[in-house]
């Protein structure tokens, strides 16, 4: 995520700008926004993502000023949306790169190069439990959204504020893992 809105800053100049035009021209809701409460509290308490994006400044994998890219990051953490918005938001990864405007973001193999480093990543240390558990691409926020991407059918998004020790919602992760296991839509 640092190298990502790194490079996004550097070709926009405004990576958290152009992520929230990107999210509310895809979810259709002008309204999102941005939660300077939550983007404060964030930085707060961002000593290890301060860590990570300064070991990776040191390798070259971060081009930009380290608290340039760490203002940004924050302030990309604090969006305020409906568990809809993100669901809408993030079709293109269901429907294998193309936008809601029909228009192509992202090539075939790119929206699966995206949905396979998220149902390996995307929940940080409990990735393999959930593949194991809902077996669908992921990624979940620390205020307790969870995306999951169903290829070539949807994408959804549920929430709940509870998480568990490794920042996973814990009953966002149990109605995913209901709905797959109902519906039969995972990927094994």
């Amino acid at each position: 995520a640092h190298v990502v809105t790194d490079r996004l800053h550097r070709l926009t100049g405004d990576a958290s700008g152009s992520l929230l035009a990107f999210l509310r021209a895809e979810s259709g809701n002008p309204d999102l926004a941005f939660d300077t409460d939550v983007a404060a509290s964030e930085a707060a308490h961002g000593d290890r993502n301060a860590a990570l994006a300064h070991f990776m400044a040191s390798y070259g994998n971060i081009t930009g000023p380290v608290p340039d890219l760490l203002r940004e990051y924050f302030r990309q953490c604090s969006l305020e949306a409906s568990c809809a918005d993100l669901a809408l938001a993030t079709g293109f990864l269901a429907r294998h790169g193309l936008r809601a405007d029909g228009s192509r973001l992202l090539t075939r193999s790119q929206a699966k190069q995206v949905n396979a480093v998220m149902l390996t990543c995307g929940t940080y240390d409990a990735a393999g439990d959930f593949a194991y558990r809902v077996g669908l691409p992921g990624k979940s926020g620390v205020g307790g959204a969870v995306v999951a991407v169903v290829p070539g059918r949807c994408t959804l998004c549920v929430w709940s504020p509870g998480l568990d020790d490794r920042g996973n919602s814990v009953a966002g992760v149990t109605a995913l893992d209901r709905f797959t296991t109902i519906t039969g839509l995972s990927v094994f």
